[in-house]
């Protein structure tokens, strides 16, 4: 039993589960089958381990592993006792998973086995002082010492304010930042999704396609099913064949534009085989008005578009039933019930309806802060408490939100976030180079990709190919630009700032 006044995400979570603990609550796509009394008792297990290992309250269990459903018990776990999980993306690369346990501290470490030889000196040189493996097959060390834990666990105590996860962001000054969420941020998101979405308790299927290093595979996505009581079907990795072989089985789709645009290049995308499917729901990158209009003739259903990010998981969505409106192509819908969205000017006053301005939001879903940055945390919140988004938009008359753009040149390729000033920086480091600029350009199959364009110090040479096979060194892949040029020189404005619109409209074509 959970108790009531727990504010624990996790007795939320499981205080939903059904009746019948035996019944099928994840099936993944090679055959295998867990019930709810499985994770129940697995994420007690590896909560045992994590208690026994004496760690102190608020400790950090840095996490970067294939997907896996044992990786997500491991989430589950860490809420259970009480831990703050941090997900680090699989791509990530040396020099990036330095600096995140570096800067995290974590006191737990797991890693899958293929990178345990380069992960564990750097975890042990931060202070990290327990380092596990886990692989997608259901083996590695922290599965071998749960596995000799009791399967009884009472969920730790926990007050609304208690941190649950940190998620690493980078920001427009190359350092990443870590995003404090607490149980109330991610337990208010997902009751609120859970109605305003139409879940179906015990009668929903989801189809689990997403990673779950991020908001939307982590925290959207199995939320969205826990709280429910909703089972899922869990693809390790997307596929796009077998998704849509599976969608006359499901209720529920969850993806970014990429997904939905490789889908549709499959033949047995048809009405019939969504004839069963509820709701289809697209985030993360904006959905083309093309693939918008394309999914709806192809599939007969309308792809319900939303809004949010790692500071604040969901901020706004479009609407689920026709009481509450239309879902309309090329906005992000409605503010979501209890938060509070407005669109400012550049000195902080409202804008009339209609008018672009910066987004700003508030609520009970809104971070803490950034971890061990007053300062940054302070500057990104208004004197009355709204976080700046540096999204840039607008509210129409009926209230739908669009976004038409991005303060801080933010790029979003196939759904993963790309910060300009952290590749310039990697780019900048490299012998030669004596400065460099990555712009966002249109691209058919990923939204958009980023451009590297590069000045050579005087009298040296460059090649594009050789500083993108650097950078595939160093970087996770969705970071690496898609091309590079080497130019004499990076155009500028009269102060001397790089003209970036000028580099994107230069290159705006590349990919038609």
């Amino acid at each position: 039993m959970t108790d009531p006044n727990n504010a624990n995400l996790f007795a939320a979570l499981r205080a939903a589960f059904p009746h019948d603990l035996d019944a099928i609550a994840v099936e993944t796509d090679d055959g295998l089958y867990y019930s709810w009394r499985d994770l129940d008792r697995a994420s007690a297990m590896i909560a045992n381990l994590l208690d026994a290992l004496g760690l102190a309250a608020g400790d950090r269990i840095a996490v970067q592993v294939e997907k896996s459903v044992e990786a997500m018990m491991l989430y589950l776990a860490t809420l259970r006792a009480g831990y703050v999980f941090l997900p680090l993306n699989t791509a990530y690369r040396e020099a990036e998973i330095e600096y995140f346990i570096g800067n995290a501290e974590p006191a737990v470490v797991v890693c899958s086995s293929a990178n345990a030889d380069w992960v564990a000196p750097i975890a042990t040189a931060a202070g990290t002082r327990h380092v596990f493996t886990l692989d997608d097959d259901r083996k590695g060390t922290l599965l071998e010492v749960a596995a000799q834990c009791s399967d009884q666990h009472r969920v730790a105590q926990k007050t609304p304010d208690d941190l649950a996860a940190i998620l690493y962001t980078s920001g427009t000054t190359g350092r990443s930042k870590g995003a404090m969420l607490t149980h109330r941020n991610l337990k208010s998101n997902a009751e609120v999704l859970k109605d305003y979405w139409g879940w179906r308790p015990g009668a929903d299927v989801l189809i689990h396609a997403l990673p779950i290093f991020h908001v939307h595979g982590l925290f959207v996505a199995i939320h969205g099913a826990l709280i429910s009581g909703s089972s899922m079907i869990w693809l390790n990795r997307f596929d796009p064949k077998r998704v849509v072989a599976r969608l006359p089985d499901a209720t529920v789709f969850m993806g970014v534009p990429t997904l939905y645009v490789r889908m549709l290049a499959e033949r047995g995308l048809t009405r019939d085989a969504c004839s069963g499917m509820r709701l289809f729901i697209a985030g993360s990158a904006p959905l083309l008005l093309e693939t918008f209009e394309a999914w709806r003739e192809r599939t007969g259903h309308t792809i319900l578009e939303r809004y949010g990010m790692s500071e604040t998981a969901m901020l706004t969505s479009n609407p689920y039933s026709k009481v509450q409106g239309e879902r309309r192509g090329g906005t992000v819908g409605f503010p979501l019930p209890g938060v509070q969205l407005r669109v400012r000017d550049d000195a902080g006053e409202p804008v009339p309806t209609g008018e672009i301005g910066h987004i700003q939001v508030s609520g009970p879903n809104v971070f803490a802060g950034y971890w061990r940055m007053p300062e940054k945390t302070k500057e990104e919140f208004t004197h009355d408490g709204f976080f700046k988004t540096g999204d840039v938009g607008k509210i129409d008359g009926l209230g739908y939100v669009t976004i038409v753009g991005r303060s801080k040149d933010l790029i979003i390729s196939g759904g993963y976030n790309v910060y300009p000033a952290e590749i310039e920086g990697y780019i900048n480091e490299m012998a030669d180079v004596a400065e460099s600029a990555l712009v966002g350009v249109p691209h058919p199959d990923f939204g958009e990709v980023g451009v590297a364009i590069v000045v050579a110090k005087p009298g040296a040479a460059l090649q594009g190919e050789a500083i993108i096979a650097a950078l595939k060194s160093r970087l996770a892949n969705f970071k690496i630009p898609k091309q590079c040029f080497v130019v004499p020189e990076l155009p500028r404005n009269a102060m001397g700032k790089v003209q970036k619109a000028a580099l994107r409209e230069e290159h705006k074509g590349l990919f038609d």
